[in-house]
C-alpha cells in the first residue's frame, strides 16, 4: 500500500457540497480491478475515479470509473471531476484546443470555457445509440415510478456507455414529486432519467417552478448572499441497479437526454437543466450542440478535499 495523492471534487457547481461528489485517486498504478472496486464501496460516492497514463498516443490521461456496484465505461461527472482534478495537478493537456480523455468507451474530448471564477468543463457527448422501449417494460417502470401513462410525453432507450431509460414527463412538478419504488427498478435492472420542461414566460408561475424554488433556493452563508437558477429542464436519475438509488447530478444521462430532446424537437439547441433538487443538492448544467451536430455538456467544480489516501 501506498500513499496516492487524492482529490474530492463537487461537481456540477460553484458552491461546495451543492453538486454531485467524485473521488479521484490521482495515481491508480498499480492497483487492481479488486482494490479499485472495494474502494469505491468504501467511499460510497456515486463514482470513484482512478488516473492512469494513457494508452492511445493523443489521450492525456487514462481514467477507470467504478461505482460501489461496478466499473462504467463512461460517466458525465466523472469526466468533469477528474479533467478537474488532472488540470489542478499539474496536468498539460498535448492539444491547445482541447483534454483528450481515456476510457473504456474510447476518448472524450473536453474543452474549456469562460475565464476566472466563471470557467467551466465540457465533454463532448459520446455518440448516442437509441431506440424504443418495450411496452412492458415502460409499463412496469411507470408504475415503479408512480405516474400514469397520461404522464408520459415520450421515451427512449438511451445508450451512451451507461444504458437508461430516459422518460419525458409531462412538468417538472411532476418530476419533483417522483416516490418511486427502488426496490422495483432494482429487481428490474433499469436505470431511469426523468425530465419535465419549463414553460418560461407563461401567463401564469407553473407550480412546478415555485415546487422547485421553494426546494432549491439556496443560501450560500459563506458569502451570505442567495443562488437562485432558472433552468429549462428539471431531471432525476434513479440506479439502484447499480447501488444508488438517486444520483445527484448525472452527466452521462443529461448528455443523451440532450441528443435525444435536441433532435426530437423537445428542447433547443441550447438549453439549462437542473438535477438534485429533492436530494438537496443544486447542480446546474449546461447543454449546447454546435454547427457539427456535436453535444456538449459543461458545468463548473469545485475541490472540497485535497490530500492523500493509503492505497
Amino acid at each position: 500500500m501506498h500513499q496516492r495523492p487524492f482529490k474530492q471534487i463537487d461537481v456540477f457547481t460553484a458552491t461546495p457540497y451543492f453538486g454531485n461528489p467524485l473521488a479521484v485517486v490521482l495515481e491508480g498504478e498499480g492497483l487492481d480491478d479488486v482494490t479499485m472496486q472495494r474502494f469505491a464501496q468504501w467511499t460510497n460516492l456515486s463514482e470513484t475515479t482512478f488516473l492512469l497514463p494513457p494508452t492511445h498516443p493523443t489521450a492525456d490521461y487514462r481514467v477507470r470509473i467504478f461505482t460501489p456496484g461496478g466499473e462504467l465505461p463512461f460517466a458525465g461527472h466523472p469526466t468533469l471531476g477528474s479533467c478537474h482534478s488532472w488540470l489542478q495537478a499539474g496536468g498539460k493537456p498535448k492539444s491547445s484546443e482541447f483534454i483528450v480523455q481515456e476510457c473504456k468507451q474510447g476518448l472524450v474530448k473536453i474543452r474549456r470555457e469562460g475565464s476566472g471564477s466563471a470557467e467551466q468543463l465540457a465533454f463532448a457527448a459520446p455518440p448516442l445509440g437509441r431506440s424504443a422501449p418495450s411496452p412492458v417494460v415502460l409499463a412496469r417502470v411507470a408504475a415503479a415510478l408512480g405516474v400514469q401513462a397520461a404522464h408520459i410525453v415520450a421515451a427512449q432507450l438511451l445508450d451512451n456507455g451507461p444504458v437508461w431509460l430516459g422518460v419525458l414527463l409531462d412538468s417538472p412538478e411532476t418530476v419533483l414529486q417522483l416516490s418511486p419504488n427502488h426496490a422495483e427498478l432494482d429487481s428490474m435492472d433499469v436505470k431511469v432519467g426523468v425530465a419535465g420542461i419549463y414553460v418560461k414566460n407563461a401567463a401564469s408561475p407553473l407550480i412546478g417552478r415555485i415546487n422547485r424554488e421553494s426546494q432549491a433556493f439556496v443560501q450560500n452563508e459563506k458569502n451570505d448572499k442567495s443562488i437562485a437558477f432558472s433552468p429549462d429542464l428539471e431531471v432525476r436519475g434513479f440506479a439502484a441497479s447499480i447501488g444508488i438509488n438517486e444520483d445527484p447530478v448525472t452527466g452521462s444521462l443529461n448528455a443523451s437526454l440532450a441528443q435525444w430532446l435536441m433532435a426530437d424537437g423537445h428542447m433547443p439547441e441550447r438549453y439549462t437543466a437542473s438535477q438534485g433538487v429533492c436530494l438537496g443538492r443544486a447542480g446546474e448544467l449546461a447543454l449546447a450542440r454546435d454547427a457539427s451536430g456535436q453535444v456538449w455538456v459543461g458545468g463548473q467544480s469545485v475541490t472540497c478535499i485535497d490530500g492523500s489516501v493509503t492505497l
